[in-house]
C-alpha cells in the first residue's frame, strides 16, 4: 500500500473505545490523534539516558530525522526506507494506531545482521519527543540473520518532563535461523505524553529472542507486545517491569503465539503502583493446532505502594494442541506491613523501608537482564520513584 492508501485506511479506522474487549480498561475519551502538530522532532535536549553502556553502535531522532553516530562495520545500521522487504510483515495497518504509524512515519532505523556476525558490544538508538504539542511516529526493523547474535537497547525519551505530546512506535524483530537477539527496550517519556506502540518479534528454526520492556513515563495509552515462535526449537523470553504513579496509566497487551513444535516462551511481567496510578496487563498464549511440546509460561505480580492505586491482570490460554505444557499467574498486593516495620524498627525511615522492598519485589525479574549496565540502571530506576522522606 502507498503511503496516501495507508492514510486513508487509518482515517477509516474507528478509535477504539472501552466496548472494544482489549482497550476494556484503557478510555481514550478526549484523545483525539490528529490534534497534534506534524512532527515532534527537534535538536536533541533530553536529559542524560538512563542507561549507561559501552556501545557498537548509537543512533538518535534529531532535525533531520534519523542520525547515526557510530555504526559498526559489517552491518547494516541505517535510515529506514520504505523498501526493505520485511517493513509491514509484522505490525501491519491493521489497527488504528498501527495505521497511523504506517502512515505518517518519517523517522525509523534499520539493524541488519548479516549471518554469522556477532557483536560483542550492543546498539543504542534513543528516540526523543522535542517539540510542545508535537507528534513523533517512530519505526524500527530489526533482522538478525541465520547464526548472528546482538544486542540492542531502545530509549523513548522526551526533552522535558512537562512536555504534552503524541508518540507512536511501531517495531519488527525477525530472528531468522539459530540467531540470538537480545532486545531492550525503556520508556521513559514525560508525563504529559499519549504513548502508543505495537513492538512485534518472528522468532524462526532454533533461534533465541531475550527482550526486556521497561514503563516508567507516559500518561496513558496502550504497548503491544507479540512474540511469534513460528519454528521448531524457537524460544523467547519477555521480562516486563514498570513503575507508575501519580495519575499515570500504563496498559500492556501481550501475545504469545505457538506456530511451530518443540517451541518455548516465558514473559514475566511486574509493575509497582502508586497514589491514584492504574495499570493494565492482558496476557494470551495461543498454541496452534500443529504446535506439539509447546513450554510456554506467563505471570503478571503488581506491588501497590497506595490503597488509591489499582491494577487490572486478565492472563488468557487458548490451545488448539494436546501434548503442551502452558501454566499462567496473576497476582496483587500491598505492601507487608509486618515487613514495613520491622525494616523501620531497624532504624530506616519509611521511603528508605520501602526501597528496600521495591528492590527485593523486582530482584527475580532483574535478575533475567543478562546486560548488567541495563539491570543496574532498572533498579536504580525503579528505586528512584520512591520520594525521599
Amino acid at each position: 500500500m502507498t503511503r496516501p492508501e495507508l492514510l486513508e485506511r487509518y482515517r477509516a479506522l474507528p478509535l477504539p473505545t472501552t466496548k472494544d474487549e482489549h482497550w476494556r480498561f484503557t478510555d481514550l475519551a478526549g484523545f483525539d490523534p490528529d490534534a497534534w502538530s506534524a512532527d515532534g522532532a527537534a535538536a536533541l535536549a533530553v536529559p542524560p539516558s538512563l542507561v549507561d553502556v559501552d556501545v557498537a553502535g548509537v543512533a538518535h531522532v534529531g532535525e533531520s530525522g534519523i542520525e547515526i553516530e557510530r555504526a559498526p562495520e559489517g552491518i547494516r545500521f541505517e535510515p529506514l526506507t520504505d523498501e526493505h522487504e520485511h517493513l509491514y510483515s509484522l505490525v501491519g495497518p491493521d489497527e488504528k494506531f498501527a495505521a497511523h504509524n504506517a502512515a505518517l512515519w518519517e523517522h525509523g532505523l534499520l539493524v541488519h545482521v548479516p549471518r554469522g556476525v556477532v557483536l560483542e558490544q550492543p546498539l543504542y538508538v534513543r528516540v526523543a519527543n522535542s517539540v510542545e504539542g508535537g507528534s513523533l511516529f517512530w519505526r524500527l526493523l530489526i533482522v538478525a540473520e541465520p547464526e548472528s547474535r546482538f544486542a540492542l537497547i531502545e530509549e523513548y525519551a522526551s526533552s522535558s518532563p512537562e512536555l504534552s505530546s503524541y508518540s507512536n512506535a511501531a517495531v519488527e524483530i525477525v530472528v531468522q535461523q539459530a540467531a540470538k537477539v537480545e532486545y531492550v527496550s525503556v520508556q521513559n517519556l514525560s508525563r504529559a505524553t499519549w504513548h502508543f506502540a505495537s513492538h512485534h518479534a518472528r522468532v524462526e528454526r532454533d533461534a533465541e529472542l531475550d527482550w526486556v520492556a521497561a514503563g516508567f513515563g507516559s500518561a496513558k495509552g496502550k504497548v503491544r507486545i507479540q512474540n511469534d515462535l513460528a519454528g521448531q526449537g524457537a524460544t523467547s523470553r519477555v521480562t516486563g517491569a514498570y513503575f507508575a504513579d501519580g495519575t499515570q496509566h500504563l496498559d500492556y497487551d501481550t501475545f504469545q503465539e505457538h506456530i511451530a513444535p518443540s517451541t518455548t516462551s516465558d514473559f514475566a511481567f511486574k509493575g509497582a503502583l502508586r497514589d491514584k496510578a492504574r495499570t493494565v496487563w492482558r496476557g494470551m498464549i495461543r498454541v496452534e493446532e500443529g504446535a506439539q511440546k509447546t513450554n510456554a509460561y506467563q505471570e503478571n505480580r503488581n506491588l501497590l505502594l497506595s490503597k488509591t492505586a489499582h491494577a487490572d491482570s486478565i492472563p488468557g490460554l487458548e490451545i488448539l494442541a494436546n501434548d503442551v505444557r502452558c501454566t499462567h499467574g496473576a497476582t496483587l498486593g500491598q505492601v507487608d506491613r509486618d515487613q514495613l516495620f520491622y525494616l523501620m524498627t531497624r532504624g530506616l525511615d519509611r521511603a528508605e523501608a520501602e526501597r528496600l522492598i521495591v528492590r527485593g519485589f523486582f530482584q527475580d525479574v532483574l535478575d533475567r537482564v543478562e546486560l548488567e549496565p541495563v539491570r543496574e540502571a532498572l533498579a536504580a530506576a525503579l528505586e528512584a520513584r520512591i520520594p525521599q522522606a
